[in-house]
């Protein structure tokens, strides 16, 4: 784990972004792909919390990422789920630069390895535009949340935006920056064709 805030920003600029600049054979330094923005949310859901579960749920949400959230609002009308347009929907904190990195930071080496039968993150979150979500059953994972026996759970969800357009660029920035991801089996049997004459 580094233990200095935005160390993890400084390895990026001092060894992370020269490695993919040569190995993506990027001409100009800027041009390597870059983390930049993480979006945490929550949505109340259905079950539409009362004031108390919602100013518990935004606290939890500032504690957890170190910045206060703003409230989400819905943009339209929604009859069958009885939303109206202007309904508060959820809560959202969007964290940028060295936040953005300390953030990142925790994700990849105290949040995720506490994981129920961790196995390395999947691929198949990656949205064709270099941007990985993940969703989060409880956020009881982080560290800064206690579960109070009987209190009601929520999930959240995190979405990393990086600069480039591809997601194997994506992929090769989270890997250096410490993403666990699956390991993909490269030793598969290759299946024998047999042609029939």
């Amino acid at each position: 784990m580094i233990d200095q805030a935005g160390s993890l920003k400084l390895k990026y600029f001092k060894e992370i972004r020269p490695k993919l600049r040569e190995s993506l054979g990027k001409k100009n330094i800027h041009e390597p792909p870059r983390l930049e923005k993480i979006v945490i949310n929550v949505g109340f859901g259905k079950g539409n919390p009362d004031q108390k579960q919602k100013e518990q749920i935004i606290s939890r949400l500032a504690a957890v990422t170190g910045q206060n959230p703003v409230l989400t609002k819905a943009r339209i009308a929604i009859a069958g789920f009885k939303i109206r347009k202007g309904q508060v929907i959820g809560a959202k904190v969007t964290l940028r630069n060295t936040k953005m990195y300390d953030f990142f930071e925790k994700l990849v080496s105290i949040v995720i390895p506490r994981l129920r039968d961790f196995r390395g993150m999947g691929l198949g979150s990656f949205d064709g535009r270099g941007n990985y979500t993940i969703g989060f059953r409880e956020i009881n994972v982080f560290p800064e949340v206690e579960y109070t026996r009987g209190e009601k759970t929520f999930g959240l969800e995190v979405v990393i935006c990086t600069s480039t357009g591809n997601n194997d660029e994506a992929k090769m920035l989270l890997t250096e920056l410490g993403m666990p991801f699956k390991k993909e089996n490269t030793n598969r049997k290759k299946e024998v064709v047999v042609n029939k004459v």
